[in-house]
């Protein structure tokens, strides 16, 4: 049983949500999100809520219900307020820097790291260029981006060098014991 799917999503004022087939819409004021659900699951607009039912009450199909009420919330969500990740560097000589449309950073190695920023993914960087946020509507793809640029240079166990998320803890080990 999916206590999540079972709820009803409010829709706020300036927020339509269109159902074509297993394929989902929702317009607000920061934008479009088109998202193909699940199998298995439908969704009805009443009133000023949207209600994920599922075709029969087998166990997959509470995780398609959840799951399909989990996006659809998340597209609610970001077309009204939006999303953002913060994220920080951590190191001697590590930067980044803005530029249209891409982001630009020092990690030590030989060369700049240059990423382009996929569309519907806004940056910006503050604090002397050690630590910037990455800005969209859409969940996945931002949460995507993240971890991809993360991925350039994850910190590390014994300095903690890298990029890492503002909120992340980072396990440290000891060094060099140094022994007779």
């Amino acid at each position: 049983m999916s206590r999540i799917g079972k709820k009803p999503i409010e829709v706020p004022k300036g927020v339509t949500v269109d159902v074509k087939g297993n394929t989902i819409s929702v317009k607000g004021p920061k934008g479009v999100l088109l998202k193909e659900l699940p199998p298995h699951v439908k969704v009805k607009a009443e009133g000023g809520a949207v209600v994920v039912e599922r075709e029969s009450e087998e166990r997959q199909m509470g995780a398609y219900q959840g799951l399909a009420r989990a996006l659809l919330n998340n597209m609610v969500v970001g077309v009204t307020r939006g999303f953002e990740k913060k994220m920080a560097l951590e190191g001697v000589g590590y930067r980044v820097a803005s530029q249209p449309g891409k982001l630009v950073f020092n990690l030590g190695y030989s060369s700049p790291v240059d990423f382009p920023l996929p569309k519907g993914i806004d940056a910006e960087v503050a604090e002397k260029g050690i630590a910037f946020v990455l800005k969209g509507i859409d969940k996945e793809l931002l949460g995507q981006t993240a971890a991809t640029i993360r991925g350039f240079r994850p910190p590390e166990p014994y300095k903690g060098k890298g990029i890492r998320y503002v909120d992340e803890k980072v396990r440290r080990k000891a060094g060099k014991a140094g022994g007779k």
